[in-house]
């Protein structure tokens, strides 16, 4: 057993955001905790809407993006608010949809709850009306 301090709430979430824009999947599902919570509300139009709580649903849902978008037109996060164990992560994207042809521009605050150093909590909030128009065909 280690006596290793877990990384902060601030650096965990610094990490996940660069294993996501790296494409490192494996990276990303080992930053979250053995359940979570883990919430992104949409319709079943966009096929990362749902909600999971275990690593093994994880791989489908980062894979999805790479599926279904074309590479981000701009990603950005303009802020970062880290309170404890919670941090608030708020940015804005533009992703092209492969089936459509449609661009979506979606403006996100991202809830990353973290525990020990590992993700147990992950609530999306986004533009659902603008993705769901952009999967409509």
């Amino acid at each position: 057993m280690s006596n290793a301090t877990p990384p902060s709430t601030a650096a965990v979430v610094e990490s996940f955001f660069a294993r996501f824009s790296a494409g490192d999947v494996p990276g990303l599902v080992d930053l979250f905790a053995d359940t979570f919570d883990f919430a992104v509300n949409g319709t079943p139009n966009v096929p990362w809407s749902g909600q999971r709580s275990t690593p093994a649903e994880l791989p489908d849902f980062f894979g999805s993006f790479g599926r279904v978008l074309g590479p981000a037109q701009e990603y950005n996060v303009t802020a970062t608010v880290v309170d404890g164990e919670n941090a608030v992560v708020l940015g804005h994207n533009r992703f092209e949809v492969l089936a459509t042809g449609k661009t979506f521009t979606n403006h996100f605050a991202l809830h990353i709850g973290v525990k020990n150093g590992k993700i147990t909590t992950y609530h999306m909030y986004e533009d659902t009306y603008a993705i769901d128009a952009a999967f409509a065909a």
